[in-house]
């Protein structure tokens, strides 16, 4: 399973240092997660902390573009250097022809469902996506509690991802508990925060080689 720790929710006055830690210890991906305060009430991650985690990165980074106007937005986190941009289809009027733009800028496509969005909905998606990223809480806020209501998509979008051709991964209380429910549902990755990485006072290390056991 690829673990991907969620910046946000690093030490940013160590900032340098968290990022060669984790790429040490085997992340496999750094995820970046972008909020404006408008598609979601927080701010997170600027245009300059992207570009700075992904200079210092040895490994791939992405962006989880919560915000209005991705398709103007996306452009510039490319160039930043993500190589992986998520972004919201209610955020954007014209979902596909930002998903399209993503891949034309040479930037991996991946499209974010919410709780409250079913298969159905962004079906149509699919075929132009290289990722999807459930999120199993509401966008916005580190700390929140697994919604159980989001385990029979989660099955859903793992029967549908050889036939699409996408990587499946889910973001929101990621803890050790909810890895090994997901990792046999076939799930290929997991956002990590506060739940299962962050804060524990242990070696990154360590709690990664635990998770790679689930």
């Amino acid at each position: 399973m690829l673990l991907c720790p969620s910046l946000m929710c690093a030490d940013f006055l160590n900032l340098g240092e968290e990022v060669d830690s984790l790429c040490s210890a085997g992340a496999d991906i750094m995820h970046l997660d972008v909020m404006d305060g408008h598609y979601v009430p927080n701010y997170a991650l600027s245009l300059g902390d992207v570009e700075a985690i992904a200079k210092r990165s040895s490994v791939p980074c992405d962006a989880h573009l919560m915000v209005t106007n991705p398709y103007d937005a996306c452009e510039f986190f490319i160039h930043a250097g993500a190589s992986i941009i998520y972004v919201h289809p209610e955020s954007d009027l014209a979902i596909n022809s930002t998903l399209l733009k993503i891949s034309r800028l040479g930037a991996h496509p991946g499209i974010a469902v919410n709780p409250g969005l079913s298969f159905s909905s962004v079906e149509d998606s699919l075929p132009v996506v290289d990722y999807v990223l459930l999120m199993t809480v509401n966008p916005g806020f580190a700390g929140q509690r697994y919604l159980d209501y989001v385990t029979p998509k989660i099955e859903r979008f793992a029967a549908e991802k050889e036939r699409y051709g996408f990587k499946l991964l889910i973001d929101g209380a990621c803890s050790p508990e909810v890895i090994a429910k997901v990792n046999g549902l076939g799930v290929d990755g997991a956002i990590l925060g506060t739940s299962a990485l962050f804060g524990k006072g242990r070696p990154y290390q360590d709690i990664f080689k635990e998770l790679r056991q689930l």
